[in-house]
């Protein structure tokens, strides 16, 4: 029987009804799985999100200045982030002390081919310098000024320190350095005088002259010593860095002996230097000293990029101007050249990488710091047991001191020398001094960083696990850690590298603990810290307003100027090089 289409529609209809009510119960009995199904694929795509967005590299991925906070360490699924930990790790070697260091000691006595003083020095021939810079710069003039007066077999009267440029201290040679000892511990060598003479009862005037940076043995003489005959006196000015940096051994002896025995600071600075050194190893069993050189006019002089954007750039631009003289700045050639100081974030994360814990104590000798209290910070929360000479004395105990910047230098000197482990964020006059200091005393360790290989690390830093990045700053700092032969002999300054007056015991294989690697690494860091001096040496002589090398080899015989013409008493402004010496 045919049904009527009102039949069909019927049907059809009450079939779909069943289909739709079937369908509503098989998704309320599932609603809840599908409700879990769809909150589950919701909430991962949000986690996907806020993964990306917080650990993903920022736009500007090449700027390694990040803020401390995005360093620290937080609990995380994901295992490549920079996560710097509170622990320095357990590491295979004492952090405190070089293994070889048993092996060599200091040796300055002098040969018995020496000509002394009583037999080589003439009469009536008087040497006097000036040294030039901060209290470091003048001590490498103070110490060559011995070696250049017995050159010359002249007399020495006690030398003149800079009170006029940059650092404004009015301290003579007698209120920073103990003149007696001075005398007494080099008259076999040198005969030393606390002033000229008088002639007639009048006082004798000396020619003064400068010379070329690195003048040899053979420059003194054929410069200086003719006019020492004729005038009797001679005053070299600015005299930083004007003896060579290669000498015959005795020679080089005799600056060891001045160096490291005759020239000491005077009872008060003595006195307070060890009260700091006493009072830290009451706080620590073991302590680090850290020269961080980070003041404004340094760092308007190297011409670097700190990471503090365009109001850096206008401020450290504004002090760089006062200096006409100064070059137009690359700062990422000279950052890629390893010539930019680290901030004290990035040698707080260099020694976490080394081994140093949280809970190590650092003692920080510094001036004015640019970025203050904010920049600090960041050092401070790798290190919270933080300490200087204004934490570590009282104000009434420095007072004597605090007006006077070579005699607070002074006593900083005094505590890095003193330190377990001395760590610089540069490589200037004060980590040269020690680090020879240290090498001639027992190695001790002195980090110095390669600042060439760590730029690139740092600037990767955020694209690798913190166990990948302690690992290659182990590496890159091989050969800058203060172990015995590092430099080979005749690399870097002799102040920094007393190679001639560092003796090796007999019958002991030094190196046998080193690989093979461990030596091509120590080679290779060697060649990257030699092309950088070889760099700032060839700016430096540039730069220098008096005589140059080509000049004294173009005209041998040429007599030096008579400045006595043309002396003004006008405060001169400084050599550009004296901002970064100290």
């Amino acid at each position: 029987m045919k049904r009527t289409r009102r039949e069909r529609n019927n049907i059809h209809l009450h079939g779909s009804n069943d289909f739709c009510i079937g369908l509503n119960r098989i998704l309320w009995r599932n609603r809840q799985r599908i409700f879990s199904f769809v909150s589950f694929t919701s909430g991962c795509l949000v986690l996907l999100f806020f993964a990306v967005s917080v650990f993903a590299p920022p736009p500007n991925a090449d700027n390694h200045f990040l803020p401390l906070h995005s360093l620290v360490r937080r609990e995380s699924n994901f295992d490549a982030v920079f996560q710097v930990p509170a622990s320095g790790g357990n590491l295979d070697r004492d952090l405190w002390s070089s293994s070889l260091s048993k092996f060599y000691y200091g040796c300055s006595n002098a040969s018995n081919m020496f000509r002394t003083a009583d037999v080589k020095t003439h009469p009536n021939r008087y040497l006097l310098i000036s040294a030039s810079g901060g209290l470091n710069q003048q001590r490498t003039g103070i110490v060559d000024s011995v070696v250049a007066a017995y050159i010359l077999n002249a007399t020495l009267v006690i030398p003149k320190l800079d009170q006029r440029s940059y650092w404004k201290d009015t301290s003579g040679f007698a209120e920073i350095f103990n003149v007696d000892r001075f005398i007494s511990s080099l008259s076999l060598d040198v005969p030393i005088v606390k002033e000229l003479p008088l002639v007639g009862g009048k006082p004798w005037v000396p020619r003064r002259m400068s010379l070329p940076r690195k003048c040899n043995e053979k420059c003194y003489l054929s410069r200086v010593l003719p006019v020492l005959i004729k005038k009797n006196a001679v005053e070299l000015r600015k005299f930083d860095y004007r003896l060579s940096n290669r000498l015959e051994t005795d020679l080089q002896k005799l600056r060891c002996r001045v160096n490291y025995h005759a020239l000491t600071f005077t009872d008060p600075i003595l006195h307070m230097g060890r009260l700091l050194v006493e009072r830290m190893k009451k706080k620590t069993k073991h302590f680090i000293a850290l020269h961080l050189r980070f003041e404004p006019d340094m760092l308007a002089f190297t011409g670097c990029d700190y990471g503090g954007g365009e109001k850096e750039r206008k401020e450290l631009g504004a002090i760089r101007r006062r200096w006409k003289s100064l070059h137009s700045s690359n700062p990422a050639k000279m950052r890629r050249q390893g010539r930019c100081p680290l901030t004290p974030e990035e040698i707080g994360l260099m020694l976490r990488a080394l081994g140093f814990g949280s809970n190590v104590h650092i003692y920080v000798a510094s001036g004015e710091v640019y970025g203050g209290v904010e920049r600090l910070a960041q050092l401070k929360e790798l290190f919270p047991n933080y300490h200087s000479k204004e934490t570590v004395a009282t104000k009434e105990e420095l007072a004597p001191f605090s007006k006077f910047s070579g005699r607070m230098a002074a006593l900083d000197y005094i505590v890095c020398d003193e330190s377990d482990v001395f760590v610089s964020n540069n490589n200037g006059n004060m980590v040269r001094m020690l680090a020879g200091r240290r090498k001639y005393f027992g190695h001790k360790p002195t980090i110095r960083p390669n600042a060439k290989k760590l730029y690139k690390l740092f600037l990767a830093r955020n694209n690798m696990t913190w166990d990948e990045y302690a690992s290659q700053v182990r590496i890159f700092q091989t050969g800058f850690m203060g172990e015995p032969k590092e430099m080979k002999p005749g690399r870097g300054e002799f102040h920094e590298n007393p190679y001639n007056c560092i003796c090796e015991a007999e019958g002991t294989e030094t190196l046998k603990k080193q690989t093979p690697e461990d030596l091509h690494e120590i080679e290779n860091n060697i060649r990257d810290a030699s092309e950088t001096e070889a760099i700032d040496e060839q700016e430096t002589t540039e730069d220098d307003p008096d005589w140059t090398e080509v000049e004294y080899l173009d005209s041998n015989t040429k007599e030096p100027p008579d400045t006595d013409r043309n002396v003004s008493n006008k405060q001169e402004q400084p050599e550009v090089e004296e901002l970064f010496s100290d």
